[in-house]
């Protein structure tokens, strides 16, 4: 197996023993300095690695996944509810609160806004492109009323300092209409990487819509698809999500996110004034010359937007409990989990509650419970060397908000964070695992795109301790399922900070209201947490920072 690869070579060369552990009361007692030896913090680790067991994590998630809790829907009753049951939880276990300035040290809270679409059009000329058919939006808008755009195209909407759409490009306050993907050079190879793997220019529009901001454009239009009928196959799910109340973050009134639009390529050939051919024959343009192309096309001048949004503030909360570090204090090292859910439907009949006990309240109850693991460790004096942060965060499942939201306010700065543990959904089988009733796997995704390190001391982890198969299936960065994109971890490692997801993959019961307490194996839970533990304890207490020297992504 892949994970036997490193072997007790890396075990030694991680500086890992095998002494007996140590008595914590006997460390107490003969010192007041704190313990920084490597070495000493390692043999201590299993003894505080057995205090996460399944019958804890089955306490508290009967708890936050009952019906009480009304499938913890962001900025509901519920997730309010799972708020305090978690910085209770913090508190009760002598993690303190880190967050100065509100009423409660355990909550990082900020408003979200809830809008649905009104009325929406693009008009160029005479001709009238519906949204929801022609075209959607996907966060907030500033066309609240028709207004005149000023249009612009700029290529694939990339700015690198090897390839950028934007040089010597005046955007500010337009409308800039790009490309969906990224190009191709004529061998076949991404121009950006220059090699055959896609970047986060081709798989994240949140990338273009950044690099949009920045440069001051109004709006990014994302011509999506060679056709209509691709566009509306590649738009379908995110057309779904656009025709609901949506819930994102707020723009900065100082410095507004373009809103981002996809659109098909009807309407991005009339607003560049070409044909649908002409456009998506660009990319050939560019392959040939192996750079960024100035275009030809003749924008529309006479062009109105408007999409009618109604709004309204949502109050939310990140919870976070933290432990400080003694001679690394200021270097952190974060665990994650997103205790929100999908709430409720009342037009169903049956079981309205979607209680989310797989995703994320096993995710939520671990980092409970390493919290709890951490503490008792400090209070034996065997306190970590570097500061921990245990977060639970609001609104994945709106889109990733609540981790967004901290890595743009962060408490603690990016720079000084070491790691991102991430957890998130533990404790079922996936489908292929149910075939051969295989409950002894997680899929470990992420570990080695920014950081061999980080890489290496999950395998070494897992192998000393825990004897889990560590599934890469969804590791490759050609999986269809994007799962890297998909979690809160993602909002650390676009900022370059090393990362490590655990996942068990998606079931039958995936935000279904089947998805409930009773199916959770916790014994399986409990080796993924405790392994989520020794990582963490690792990062937290060898004596060098992680390197991040790779770029997988």
């Amino acid at each position: 197996m892949r994970h036997q690869i490193y072997g007790y070579v890396l075990l030694a060369a991680l500086g890992f023993g095998c002494a007996k552990t140590p008595s914590a009361s006997s460390v107490a007692e003969t010192t007041n300095t704190p313990l920084t030896d490597a070495a000493k913090l390692s043999e201590a680790a299993p003894k505080y690695a057995s205090t996460v067991t399944a019958a804890d994590l089955s306490r508290h998630l009967h708890i936050i996944a009952s019906d009480e809790y009304e499938g913890r829907d962001t900025g509901m009753k519920g997730q309010k509810m799972a708020a305090e049951y978690i910085s209770r939880e913090f508190r009760e276990d002598g993690v303190a609160g880190p967050v100065q300035g509100g009423s409660n040290p355990y909550y990082q809270t900020f408003d979200l806004e809830k809008s649905q679409w009104g009325d929406g059009y693009i008009l160029v000329g005479k001709e009238k492109y519906l949204m929801m058919q022609d075209f959607f939006v996907l966060g907030s808008s500033p066309f609240q009323t028709e207004q005149a755009a000023d249009v612009v195209f700029a290529g694939y909407g990339i700015d690198t300092d090897a390839y950028s759409d934007y040089a010597n490009l005046e955007v500010k306050g337009k409308t800039v209409v790009v490309l969906a993907g990224e190009p191709k050079g004529g061998n076949g190879t991404f121009l950006v990487s220059g090699t055959s793997k896609a970047s986060d220019w081709g798989n994240d529009y949140r990338t273009k819509r950044k690099a949009a901001t920045d440069h001051g454009a109004k709006a990014v239009l994302i011509v999506t698809g060679t056709n209509t009928e691709e566009f509306n196959s590649l738009t379908q799910r995110y057309k779904a999500y656009a025709s609901r109340p949506s819930i994102g973050i707020k723009s900065n009134a100082d410095q507004p996110t373009a809103a981002t639009m996809f659109i098909s390529p009807i309407a991005g050939a009339a607003l560049l004034g070409t044909t649908t051919q002409k456009l998506t024959g660009y990319n050939q343009q560019v392959a040939t010359a192996g750079k960024p192309v100035a275009a030809t096309f003749k924008v529309a001048k006479d062009v109105k937007i408007m999409t009618a949004r109604n709004a309204s503030p949502l109050a939310t909360e990140n919870v976070l409990g933290f432990i400080e570090g003694t001679d690394k204090k200021d270097e952190i090292v974060i665990v994650t989990s997103h205790y929100d859910h999908v709430g409720m439907d009342t037009t169903r009949q049956g079981d309205q509650i979607y209680n989310g006990a797989n995703d994320d309240g096993s995710g939520t109850v671990a980092v409970i419970e390493l919290a709890e693991a951490f503490a008792l460790a400090k209070k034996d004096g065997f306190g970590p060397r570097r500061s921990v942060l245990f977060m639970t965060v609001t609104g994945e499942e709106k889109g990733l908000l609540g981790s967004e939201y901290y890595s743009e306010n962060p408490v603690f700065p990016l720079e000084n964070t070491v790691a991102d543990v991430n957890i998130d959904m533990i404790g079922r089988m996936d489908t292929e695992h149910e075939k051969v009733n295989d409950s002894n796997y997680i899929y470990s995704i992420g570990a080695d795109k920014l950081s061999s390190e980080l890489h290496q001391i999950n395998e070494a982890m897992n192998e000393k301790y825990v004897n889990l198969k560590l599934d890469y299936t969804f590791n490759d960065e050609n999986d269809p399922n994007r799962f890297y994109y998909r979690s809160d971890h993602y909002n650390f490692a676009k900022h370059g900070i090393p990362i490590v997801f655990y996942f068990n993959g998606v079931h039958a019961d995936y935000h279904q209201p089947s998805d409930e307490v009773e199916k959770i194996n916790f014994e399986s839970a409990e080796k993924v947490a405790r392994l989520a533990f020794y990582v963490a304890w690792e990062l937290a207490n060898r004596d060098n920072r992680i390197v991040v020297d790779s770029n997988k992504k």
